[in-house]
């Protein structure tokens, strides 16, 4: 009998022994749910990518949290993101590890149409942009050093913008690795291009065109995720931006560079999220809200104690059933540092987060950012009212949910109240702020504002 079986019957024969009565002065001495009824679905199936973002799936059920609250969780690793998205939208799946834009661009209908939603923020930061080692030495004559020597970071599209240009004149297009068209990856990579005057490209679904490659500088494809440094190595890429293990894997295979985190990009960015249909959350509001309990309890063991954990949490990683890839490789960004290149390893202690600052809160201005990019590269080809972004944020995040979980964790004695945000001020807004690689404020209220400040990108009445 494997763990998960041994686990399920477990849980099973006390539930029943409880039901007999047979463990009355036990049940007597459990702390209250907080009004949070059964579960109303017991046994449940969730997707994930291989990346080490999905850790607080592994962690909530390799710790017992979900079956602390009843369930009985199988994780199943899926082929690409459309497949999970799929996945959950035919009910093969009760709910994935997912792209932040997935439940947003499917609600509006890039794509498959379906409602999706998100009461979860699975991390903050996490991925990085790689080049290939011929694409690296020639952007090093370009880049500033520090007194040691070493290249000075952040290290800017600027420098690869002369790169690209060489690329053109020689009749080469320029192209890199995203994992999906609704990823962070291809907006992350998009914005850092663009803050260095390349052009990454534009969609057009009016006109059948979501290749995103109109009057690009540099053209984006899609590639899973796992495949990226293999991808760089026949040289089909020159580089791309992707989760980890697969951009510290290029630095161990000795095949490529990473040049940037998206912590340099945009300091604390939301990352992936927990997405379940709609459907779902109505019909099993219960499950739903122990579901989010046991991830919040994961984010919370993830980053306990300064990243404490992240040893063992990285030794439960690395086994094939979750991401598969080496424990030197996953630890060397998961426990607060990151190489760039060869021996350059440098501390970043938040490159990957999955509680602290609020991480795992479904704020609405993090819904407004995708959905500006989405506008700002096409994927939304009308302008929008600022109205509209906030009534697609708040069909998709429900911080409503979330509250009740935390709630209900604070008052089993859990979590403590200061763990999460004041909900009885809480707008669902984070504050206006500028730490973007180009300096450009952020005001999740204000997205037409927002769009305005870009000198490349669609704003306005624009048009493909």
């Amino acid at each position: 009998m494997n763990l998960f079986n041994l686990k399920t019957g477990r849980r099973k024969f006390l539930k029943t022994l409880s039901a007999a009565g047979i463990l009355g002065l036990t049940v007597c001495a459990l702390p209250a749910q907080a009004d949070v009824g059964e579960p109303e679905k017991e046994e449940l199936k969730f997707g994930f990518i291989k990346l080490t973002d999905m850790a607080p799936l592994a962690i909530a059920y390799e710790k017992g949290f979900f079956e602390d609250e009843g369930l009985y969780v199988q994780l199943e690793a899926q082929a690409n993101w459309k497949v999970l998205l799929d996945g959950v939208i035919d009910g093969q799946l009760d709910g994935a590890h997912m792209l932040a834009g997935q439940p947003l661009a499917a609600t509006i209908g890039f794509g498959t149409r379906a409602h999706i939603v998100t009461p979860f923020s699975m991390d903050l930061n996490g991925n990085g942009i790689t080049v290939s080692n011929s694409v690296w030495e020639q952007m090093k004559p370009h880049i500033p050093k520090m007194a040691d020597g070493r290249p000075q970071h952040p290290i800017k599209a600027d420098y690869l913008k002369p790169v690209i240009e060489k690329y053109r004149a020689e009749g080469k297009p320029f192209k890199m690795g995203m994992v999906f068209p609704v990823s962070t990856h291809n907006y992350e990579l998009r914005y850092w291009l663009a803050a260095g005057g390349i052009k990454p490209g534009y969609y057009s679904p009016e006109k059948g065109d979501i290749t995103g490659t109109i009057n690009a500088d540099a053209q984006l494809s899609v590639t899973p995720p796992p495949q990226m440094p293999a991808t760089l190595e026949a040289g089909t890429i020159y580089g791309y931006c992707v989760g980890e293990p697969w951009n510290q894997q290029a630095v161990f295979k000795g095949i490529g560079v990473p040049v940037i985190t998206d912590y340099e990009i945009w300091k604390n960015n939301p990352e992936k999220v927990f997405g379940l249909s709609k459907e779902f959350t109505e019909k099993y509001p219960n499950t739903t809200i122990r579901i989010v309990k046991a991830l919040i309890r994961a984010g919370k063991w993830l980053d306990d104690n300064n990243n404490a954990n992240r040893p063992e949490a990285v030794k439960i990683l690395s086994r094939p059933n979750y991401v598969g890839a080496d424990y030197k490789v996953i630890a060397n960004s998961m426990t607060g540092t990151f190489e760039y290149e060869k021996g350059d390893k440098r501390s970043v202690p938040d490159f990957n987060v999955f509680f602290r600052y609020n991480a795992t809160f479904p704020y609405y201005s993090d819904a407004v950012w995708y959905l500006t990019q989405m506008r700002r590269w096409g994927q939304i080809s009308d302008y929008k009212p600022d109205n509209w972004y906030m009534d697609i944020a708040k069909k998709v995040y429900r911080p409503d949910i979330y509250q009740k979980a935390a709630e209900a964790l604070i008052a089993e004695g859990e979590l403590s109240a200061k763990d999460f945000p004041d909900f009885a001020k809480e707008t669902g807004f984070r504050a206006p702020h500028s730490e973007f690689i180009d300096g450009i404020n952020f005001d999740g209220t204000k997205p037409n504002d927002y769009l305005e400040k870009f000198p490349i990108g669609l704003k306005g009445d624009d048009k493909v």
